[in-house]
């Protein structure tokens, strides 16, 4: 019973560098093509064109709800925020990577704003769970958003307070995010790219909290609604 509890206390903090697991100097295979779209997964992507990182929990669902967004070219899953270069997806799992499961999108920012995309991250999943999302328990589960610009790192960490402060009013407790410029990005392996279009039944995770996230100084979707009317 120690060994199991021992177990699961490693899973839920991050390893020192000193205790990851080792890694390798080559990248895992991956797939060559988005299964849906059948563009290139590692590009090259259209000039003007830009990429923000999102953890979630469990990458299959929440990939699968980027993929669907008008103006996102591009989804891939894979590994970023630990220590052990080229992990496996078995070695994430163990919480000895330091890695979370990150979706990578790129995307036309004349199409689909960032801050869209960070309402849809914020709405799509419970940000106050800690190293967890759901039944599914461990530092790779963890909340994140990891940015590639000034600008994405100020309006992630804008909207993250404009949505504590909705959560607080529902009740909620405090957002355990990770907001930080974008480590490397593993690709996970070919079988988890786009899991859920090649199995329609797999597992999605995904559950918001039901508070409605207004992000500081993005207008459109009020715009949106008032060309409706």
């Amino acid at each position: 019973m120690f060994f199991l509890s021992d177990i699961m206390n490693k899973k839920l903090r991050m390893p020192a560098e000193s205790e990851a697991l080792r890694g390798r100097d080559q990248p895992i295979p991956t797939a060559a093509t988005h299964h849906v779209s059948g563009r290139l997964l590692k590009g090259p992507y259209p000039a003007g064109s830009e990429k923000a990182y999102f953890g979630m929990g469990c990458f299959w669902g929440a990939e699968r709800l980027f993929w669907q967004t008008e103006g996102v070219w591009l989804t891939a899953v894979g590994y970023a925020g630990g220590h052990t270069p080229n992990p496996t997806y078995q070695e994430t799992t163990t919480g000895l990577t330091g890695h979370a499961e990150i979706v990578m999108v790129v995307y036309d920012p004349k199409a689909v704003s960032y801050a869209e995309l960070l309402r849809l991250f914020w709405e799509s999943h419970d940000p106050t769970q800690g190293m967890r999302q759901g039944n599914d328990v461990g530092t790779t589960y963890r909340s994140a958003i990891y940015t590639t610009t000034d600008e994405q790192l100020a309006e992630a960490e804008a909207s993250r307070d404009a949505y504590q402060q909705a959560l607080t009013r529902a009740g909620r407790g405090r957002i355990t995010t990770e907001i930080k410029p974008a480590p490397v990005f593993y690709f996970a392996e070919a079988e988890h790219q786009q899991y859920l279009s090649k199995n329609p039944f797999g597992y999605c995770g995904l559950q918001g909290t039901g508070v409605e996230c207004a992000i500081p100084g993005d207008d459109r979707k009020a715009v949106a609604a008032a060309e409706t009317r």
